[in-house]
């Protein structure tokens, strides 16, 4: 018996309580780009860096941290392919 990809995506998901608790223990720049991807994704981490007025290099740090934890991930822009953007994975 196989599943398919809608089904193990869903699997991938995390809950709420889960989500906030891995939240938890990240330092505030992972904090706030997680929220402003709860609100706008999903954003290239340029659109991070505007929206969160961090520098990129904070930004680049914070997604780093949110992907170790399995928060965020990425995938290429559909706008353009040399981008990648981020979203949260709840």
């Amino acid at each position: 018996m196989s599943t398919s990809p809608a089904e193990t995506a869903d699997q991938d998901r995390l809950s709420e309580s889960e989500y906030r608790d891995r939240l938890r223990e990240l330092p505030p720049s992972a904090k706030l780009v997680a929220k402003v991807l709860e609100g706008d994704s999903p954003l290239s981490q340029g659109g991070l860096a505007d929206e969160s007025l961090l520098p990129d290099r904070t930004v680049r740090y914070a997604l780093n941290r949110l992907e170790e934890e399995g928060l965020v991930d990425s995938r290429y822009s559909f706008k353009d392919a040399r981008k990648q953007v981020y979203y949260l994975t709840i």
